[in-house]
């Protein structure tokens, strides 16, 4: 136990992150945080493949099977901000440690868990606990890698390591099912443990200033989260309510509200929990606008796409998650060489790049009709949609960060995730409502088409908006850049 409770001081592991070849205990440090961010894409991915089985082995409806998913969801973008600035504010790395180990436990519980009340608890337990090492892991990469291309290649390799789980859950999750549905929930709490274990040893341990913990921004931190937890929640349930219900208009005011109230409250602390002038940062908000698009586009898309094979071409869970497999493969091979790109280039073309591609590979899925060729139908869609994923994932974080003091480096962290699953949320919202509303409980083929079209249109059309507002940045730096030399001339 000596080893683990003498971990490195920041300034060793910072002197040896400014050097382009990193020693054994830097690298161990960076694997621990992708292993934690691979866990979370992994544990996600996976038990959406699980959820029939589920289902079937509990007694639980397609609306309670709804909340395995949407647990976690509210659980995590509920309190992404809360979790980013706290690793500012109490330590990254302890922040991080501890958030694993809640998440460890909370997965074998839900694997032991026999009543779907259980299941689903600690199912948003995991959520949360995924609130606080997501944002800490970033901040922890952005603070001990100087920026520029340092941290580029680093934030890459992070980046990649979440795509990567996320798509190889698909896979591991087609195959724990077969096995039984309890060990997609069982088998990341051995993973956690031991990222857990290594993270004492080899994350660096961090100072914050006490002068940050003594001004907490206690309201703050409530009226966000409240606002933040109600406005997911209003959002997953608004298909089954009704979008124009008393229920989600409702839900939506009081959100708003709430929202109002954390604006008028971080105006006035001497110590916000966000500080609004971050967002003066052009890059940062696109940054954001772009999270939304990627993973809203995309989780809407596995929606449609899963319920396409699975529903009307009688697809197994295993065929599915072999379908999405050349994505995921792209995703693990290309992005972690997008940090050197980024250095000759800039992050935004990279961005564009990668919204071309989704846009493109959205686009060419609408052709599918009953009984389509994979190789000329659906292959395509994914190889795109890999290569999106790959451009625009790292890419983001890395513009999200830049710029940004090292004290709020949680908070930036924070935003963009948080960014990344409301766009989730919402887009996943509307496409399930439109099947919903078009299919109904149809199991006729056509008009299953006829209700997958329109979603597929809305994704695709949502991705062509995300490719406009990635553009601006393009001219934006382009005006600059022409600004700055007319000012050197």
């Amino acid at each position: 136990m000596t080893a683990l409770s003498s971990p490195p001081e920041a300034p060793r592991a910072d002197a040896a992150s400014q050097s382009e070849h990193w020693d054994a205990r830097l690298w161990g440090a960076l694997l621990v945080l992708c292993g934690a961010l691979f866990l979370d894409g992994l544990d996600v991915s996976m038990v959406g493949v699980a959820l029939p089985s589920i289902g079937a082995d509990l007694s639980l409806s397609t609306g309670d099977l709804q909340w395995v998913v949407s647990g976690y969801v509210l659980g995590y973008g509920g309190l992404l901000l809360l979790g980013g600035r706290t690793a500012d504010i109490l330590g990254r790395r302890k922040v991080f440690l501890a958030a694993v180990a809640v998440f460890a436990l909370a997965s074998v519980l839900g694997g032991i868990a026999n009543d779907g009340a259980v299941l689903i608890a600690t199912r948003f337990i995991k959520g949360v606990a995924a609130a606080f090492t997501v944002p800490a892991g970033l901040s922890i990469v952005t603070t001990t890698f100087r920026e520029g291309p340092i941290r580029n290649r680093a934030l890459a390799i992070y980046a990649a390591c979440g795509a990567t789980g996320f798509s190889a859950g698909l896979i591991f999750g087609g195959l724990l099912t077969e096995i039984g549905w309890r060990w997609t929930f069982l088998v990341p709490g051995p993973i956690a443990l031991i990222v857990l274990l290594a993270g004492f040893k080899l994350i660096p341990r961090d100072h914050p200033d006490p002068a940050e913990r003594q001004g907490f921004d206690l309201g703050g931190a409530v009226t966000v989260s409240a606002a933040m937890l109600l406005l997911v929640r209003t959002v997953v349930v608004a298909p089954e309510n009704g979008w124009t219900s008393v229920q989600t208009l409702a839900g939506f005011a009081i959100a708003a509200v709430l929202l109002a109230t954390f604006v008028w409250i971080e105006r006035r602390v001497r110590h916000p929990l966000v500080r609004l002038g971050i967002f003066n940062s052009g890059s940062l908000v696109r940054a954001n606008l772009g999270a939304v698009g990627v993973f809203g586009c995309y989780v809407a898309f596995q929606f449609i796409a899963t319920l396409y094979l699975q529903n009307l071409l009688g697809w197994s869970a295993l065929e599915t998650a072999l379908a999405f497999l050349p994505a995921g493969l792209l995703v693990a091979t290309v992005a972690p060489r997008i940090g050197k790109v980024a250095d000759r280039v800039g992050t935004q073309p990279i961005v564009v790049a990668g919204f071309v591609a989704f846009a493109i590979g959205y686009l060419l899925f609408l052709r599918i009709d009953e009984s389509p060729s994979y190789l000329t139908t659906i292959l395509p869609t994914m190889l795109l949609l890999g290569v999106g994923f790959a451009l625009c994932f790292p890419a983001l974080n890395m513009q999200a960060t830049a710029g940004i003091a090292d004290h709020e480096q949680g908070l930036a962290s924070g935003l963009v995730n948080t960014s990344f699953q409301i766009g989730g949320a919402f887009v996943l919202a509307i496409a399930s409502a439109i099947v919903s509303s078009q299919a109904g409980l149809s199991a006729d083929p056509q008009v299953l088409l006829d209700a997958y079209r329109p979603a597929l249109a809305v994704i695709a059309g949502l991705s062509i908006a995300s490719l406009l507002v990635a553009l601006s940045g393009v001219i934006s730096r382009e005006r600059h850049s022409a600004a700055v030399c007319v000012d050197a001339s």
